[in-house]
């Protein structure tokens, strides 16, 4: 009992953090951390949103009043979240906000159940890493290399995060997906390399 009511005091003591620092830094935030659930999909699924300015949309040429909008990035889920989940929360706690104070973002994934659901606002460094790492981790059967991906990434600065999502973004359909393969091997070696394990350990 003293368990269960001690649970509620936390969450209620999260939701009060969610309202008063959070909440109203979504709507401007350039990246967007949604932890939600889809049907088929095990819980939570986290899913990376892009903020598209006005004037960088492409579909606003008629519109009076273009607004920014949100454009999905990349999701992770089941294993390979679990798995990424002490990386994405390093990625989390060092997003703060104007004033350079920690919006505290990690404790939302704390707990076994990850109960959360809502969104997080992210500034660029986090916001393409976690683009970076969704993105990547697509098809990626070998958890170790999953694990392996995550941490590189997180060692990345700002500059080469955003350098090295461009170059799997920012071409035609084939260039981008070559990109991504490349980078896959690039930071996390091939399906079956034993020094997968090795490179994991000494990281």
């Amino acid at each position: 009992m003293r368990n269960k009511v001690t649970s509620i005091n936390n969450e209620q003591r999260l939701l009060e953090h969610y309202k008063s620092k959070v909440a109203a830094l979504v709507s401007s935030a350039p990246w967007v951390l949604r932890i939600t659930e889809h049907k088929g999909k095990p819980v939570p699924v986290m899913i990376v949103k892009q903020r598209i300015q006005p004037s960088d949309r492409t579909d606003a040429a008629e519109l009076k009043t273009p607004r920014s909008i949100l454009k999905e990035r990349g999701l992770i889920y089941g294993p390979s979240q679990l798995r990424c989940l002490p990386v994405i929360k390093a990625m989390l706690c060092r997003v703060k906000n104007q004033e350079g104070i920690s919006l505290e973002l990690h404790r939302f994934l704390n707990g076994s159940r990850l109960s959360f659901r809502g969104n997080l606002p992210l500034a660029q460094e986090a916001g393409v890493k976690l683009a970076l790492l969704f993105k990547l981790q697509e098809r990626m059967k070998e958890l170790d290399r999953v694990e392996l991906l995550a941490r590189r990434i997180d060692r990345f600065t700002r500059e080469e995060a955003s350098y090295w999502y461009s170059r799997m973004t920012s071409f035609s359909p084939v260039i981008n997906r070559w990109a991504a393969s490349g980078m896959k091997i690039m930071l996390a070696g091939q399906a079956g390399d034993r020094n997968v394990q090795k490179m994991l350990k000494e990281i």
